[in-house]
């Protein structure tokens, strides 16, 4: 079991039935320049974490991104790779991704020998992750690179399955990801069976938009929500978003909890 600083606050937000936010950048699509921006308004949010890392890295510029976010701030910048090259030690931790819900080898084991080293070396807190790919609508970047087919919006029991799997296989966290860009998120119904049937922090991302879809999935059992796009066209959202985060309690059954009678608990 993992017991790294920012393994034991995702697993504190399990524990206590609470929720945390985090923003993801990508490197291919923010400059270096914008990192000073972004960190300040993650930290007048008092957003939880920075994610970074895409399915591409085009730019080559994710080191100086993270230097540039560091400058500014202290808040854990977890990495979220798209490839074993996304492996840098100026990060604070690093999603390993072992996509569970797909056939692909090379995204099963192949690419982890090859990062091995890399890992190891980097003195990152490596946090192992079941990545499971939730049908989002549209084919997303990550289900094309991955060439695995997404598990359907409308098969929960499918996705609590998997999420076994990789539990029962020793994974320190389930990531439900709809994809960037998805038209759809992951259903609060997808959340809720999930979240209520493992023992492990839940992430939840990709076509989230609002701060109220944000509040909907923690109540229904994320422990931490990731906005990319959103963020990107509309920065001032992250405000909002992470208050929305702070905002929900989880219910312990699982049932859903009015907003009404949630909004504004710590």
């Amino acid at each position: 079991m993992a017991t790294g600083k920012i393994y034991t606050q995702l697993r504190t937000l399990k524990a206590q039935n609470k929720s945390g936010f985090a923003v993801l950048a990508d490197p291919d699509k923010i400059a270096p320049a914008d990192m000073q921006y972004l960190a300040r308004l993650c930290n007048d949010a008092q957003v939880d974490y920075l994610f970074m890392g895409g399915s591409l890295l085009m730019a080559h510029q994710m080191e100086l991104c993270i230097q540039r976010f560091k400058a500014e701030s202290d808040i854990p910048v977890i990495l979220f790779p798209g490839s074993p090259a996304q492996v840098t030690p100026y990060a604070d931790a690093l999603l390993y991704l072992t996509l569970i819900s797909g056939r692909n080898p090379e995204l099963l084991i192949g690419q982890h020998v090859m990062s091995a080293p890399q890992v190891k070396a980097s003195g990152l807190e490596v946090i192992s992750t079941g990545y499971i790919i939730i049908d989002g609508g549209i084919q997303t970047t990550v289900s094309y690179m991955s060439n695995a087919m997404p598990i359907p919006a409308d098969k929960p029991e499918i996705a609590l399955c998997t999420a076994w799997a990789g539990e029962l296989q020793g994974k320190h966290i389930i990531y439900l990801d709809a994809g960037s860009g998805a038209r759809t998120p992951v259903t609060e119904e997808m959340i809720r069976k999930v979240s209520a049937h493992i023992e492990i922090p839940l992430i939840v991302g990709g076509g989230i938009l609002t701060p109220e879809k944000v509040y909907e999935n923690c109540v229904a059992g994320a422990n931490l929500v990731v906005v990319g796009n959103a963020i990107e066209r509309d920065p001032l959202l992250i405000r909002d978003m992470a208050q929305a985060a702070k905002a929900a309690i989880q219910n312990p059954d699982n049932l859903g909890i009015s907003k009404q009678n949630n909004t504004g608990q710590k």
